[in-house]
């Protein structure tokens, strides 16, 4: 069980940390819900909780957590595993769900490159609105060939930073 933490801990600290990092994330445009499972995921010693872990430390409903957790499960922040001899699922944030969060956007990316496209066709490359469109095309296509490269420079400044 998670209660087992560093002694040190002040848990009221730690708290207003997972609501102040939650709310950041809610400003950043995640719902209010899965900011907070987030962070409290995050600032565990182990990195993974159940729903009733979650529950209890969040003071929340299991359906809140069950909503939470299948929105970050989808959104590649947070993994589902089976507790070792249990039908109970715990909740995993990894060391690298930054890394695999932003990674798995290039699909979404190439999805909105070719409705831009279209949406350039539709309205003509020469109006107003087809510039607009065509200049955040022309974005989307800069963030998805520079990704890779952030990606890699990442991993690489991470094992300088960390090892493995």
């Amino acid at each position: 069980m998670e209660q087992k933490q560093d002694e040190r801990r002040d848990e009221a600290v730690v708290s207003a940390f997972v609501e102040r990092f939650a709310a950041q994330l809610v400003d950043a445009g995640m719902a209010r819900m899965p900011s907070r499972v987030f962070a409290a995921i995050l600032v565990s010693d182990s990195g993974v909780m159940t729903s009733t872990e979650i529950g209890e430390q969040l003071k929340v409903s299991p359906a809140a957590v069950s909503g939470a957790v299948r929105y970050l499960s989808h959104v590649a922040m947070l993994s589902r595993e089976r507790e070792p001899g249990s039908r109970r699922e715990r909740y995993r944030v990894h060391s690298d769900q930054w890394y695999e969060a932003i990674g798995s956007r290039e699909q979404i990316l190439k999805r909105w490159e070719d409705t831009l496209r279209d949406g350039v066709a539709s309205v003509g490359r020469d109006s107003p609105a087809g510039q607009r469109l065509a200049e955040t095309l022309a974005f989307f296509e800069f963030v998805k060939t520079e990704l890779p490269l952030m990606m890699d420079r990442w991993r690489e400044h991470r094992e300088e930073l960390f090892g493995s």
